[in-house]
This record gives structure tokens, sequence and C-alpha cells, in this order.
């Protein structure tokens, strides 16, 4: 007995285990053909940060830069900073902007085309819906037997041979309109193709997440600030 009750006036040590710990994700992606290095990322998330590429040595440091350190860098503002270690996180999980998947790129330029496949041939792969459109599945100018996929050649190509050995793939943000025109932001149409191919050039701001703004102080304030407004004029 009196050994029970000296284990229980013994008092013990309790472990505690922090839930809230934040471990930073230091994972880093592999270049893409259309996102090959750091200059390139920052010109195409726009915000003006591609004057900040300089100042980041290499593509690895872009995506393990903590924001304390890439304000030792120089880069400002906070938001300019969160806008950044937002983007990288999307670019790491894949999320990309038109062009960032495809895998046929020359000097920063790509050819999108619409062309005729086997019906057979296997269905073309991506994070896209998997169920074609039906643009690419009946048209009256559409060979009998055949669909129309949309493929990744290189800028100066001037047509497409298809072999099994093709893999077929979806493109985000591109689709087939009109039965045989392709359709997306920033496409360039070729000329004497009818819209069915285009080029894609990396540009500066494609992938920038625009920020709002409020015109007139919104519309509580609207009438007060523009009435203002007048009796400056005026008074001028």
């Amino acid at each position: 007995l009196s050994l029970r009750l000296l284990n229980i006036a013994t008092p013990t040590q309790r472990c505690v285990r922090s839930f809230h710990q934040s471990i930073p994700n230091f994972s880093v992606p592999s270049p893409t053909p259309f996102v090959p290095d750091v200059a390139t990322f920052l010109s195409l998330i726009g915000r003006d940060l591609s004057k900040h590429a300089s100042k980041i040595p290499s593509w690895e440091k872009l995506f393990t830069l903590s924001s304390s350190e890439l304000r030792e860098l120089g880069i400002e503002s906070s938001r300019q900073r969160r806008y950044l270690i937002r983007r990288r996180e999307k670019f790491k999980h894949g999320i990309y902007g038109p062009g960032g998947d495809l895998e046929t790129v020359v000097d920063g330029a790509a050819q999108l085309r619409v062309v005729e496949v086997p019906a057979n041939a296997a269905r073309p792969t991506g994070t896209e819906n998997t169920s074609p459109a039906p643009s690419s599945l009946s048209s009256a100018n559409l060979s009998p037997g055949m669909r129309r996929v949309i493929v990744n050649l290189a800028p100066d190509a001037t047509g497409y041979q298809h072999n099994t050995s093709n893999s077929l793939r979806r493109f985000a943000h591109m689709k087939i309109h009109h039965g045989a025109m392709i359709q997306g932001p920033f496409l360039q149409p070729i000329k004497g193709t009818n819209g069915s191919a285009a080029l894609i050039k990396v540009q500066e701001g494609m992938w920038e997440d625009k920020l709002g703004h409020k015109v007139d102080g919104g519309e509580r304030r609207r009438a007060e600030v523009r009435a203002k407004k007048k009796s400056e004029e005026r008074k001028k």
C-alpha cells in the first residue's frame, strides 16, 4: 500500500507535441520546356517581378528561399513576396498557365495544331475533362473513321503524321472550336491554316493574377467621392 501511494504521489513528466508547427515544403520541381529558367518564370507570372531575376541565383533557390531571404535579396514589397511564393507553390503542384504543359518548345515558342487521328487511337491524357468535345467527334468535313485532337509541334512544322508511338494528351486552356479551329488564350493564328494551327510564345505577364481595383471608392462612397472630385475641379 505504501509503495502504491508513493507511485501516485510521484510527479510524471508529460511530453507535449505541437500540432501547429508548420513544416516547410522544400521540394524543387523540374523546369519544363516552356519554363526552363528563373527569368522565364518571373516574366510569366508578371507584376514586374522579372526585374529581380538577377537576384535569384538558381532554379533551386527560386523554390526554396523563404520570405525573409527574399526580402534580404531586395524583393519588395511583402505583397510581391507573398505573390511569388503563392505562384511557385502552384507550379510545384503542376498548376500552370497557358503553355506550361507543352513539351515541344523552341526558344520560348510552340505550335498547337488540330489534326485528324484514327478514331480507335488512344485517348489524350491530361488534367482536364477526359470526355472529348462533340466538335472533335463529328463534322461535315471530317474523314470517315477519324477524329480531331490538338497536338503540340515545333513552331516551324507544317504537318503531322500520326503513328501508334505518338502519345496524345490534352493541353490546359486549349480546346477545339467550330469543328477544326483551335481556341485558347495568347494564341497567334498561323496564316493559311484557317484557324486550325497557332503559335504560343512566352510573354510578360501571361500567368499573372490580376489585382482588383476600386472605382470611385466603391458603391457606398461613390456619390461622395465623385462629389468631392467635382468640387476640387471647380476650385481649380
